[in-house]
């Protein structure tokens, strides 16, 4: 899960540009909490601050969060550095993400469409589901990474 394989699904031409739009309107504060939140890491390579948009669900009082992409810069990110912030709004928040194994994210993933019904025609468009049902995102443990997300200090 580190890095795509050959043929694997890659994002749309327009994400980056969409994520800047996106995080420019929650830093206005616009969205409040309705919009996403933007999950901030340390770049693996950089050393730098890198941030970009997610959408958490909440699964029995715990928050998660799915990677997207197979081998998403992100992932590996937190993949190296866990420490992360969590800002929605105008407000941020120390976090932890802690990365579940396949068999731990199998039932995560599975509720995915539901909670996040916004992400499966994402996902849909990146070639990692057809339907979008249950069932498909279930499969998709091990290939795209799920993290819990702890409050930390």
């Amino acid at each position: 899960m580190r890095s795509p394989k050959p043929g694997s699904p890659k994002p749309p031409w327009w994400l980056k540009p969409m994520n800047k739009v996106l995080m420019a309107v929650d830093r206005l504060g616009v969205l409040g909490t309705k919009g996403p939140a933007v999950l901030t890491v340390v770049g693996r390579k950089s050393g730098q601050p890198r941030s970009t948009p997610v959408t958490p669900m909440v699964v029995e009082g715990r928050r998660y969060v799915v990677g997207g992409f197979p081998g998403a810069d992100w992932v590996r990110n937190a993949q190296a550095n866990p420490e992360a912030t969590l800002g929605q709004g105008k407000h941020g928040e120390p976090v932890r993400l802690v990365e579940m194994s396949p068999e731990e994210a199998r039932p995560l993933l599975r509720q995915f469409p539901t909670l996040v019904p916004t992400g499966i025609e994402f996902m849909k468009s990146a070639g990692l589901v057809t339907e979008g049902t249950p069932d498909e995102f279930e499969e998709l443990a091990g290939r795209c990474a799920v993290f819990r997300i702890d409050t930390r200090e």
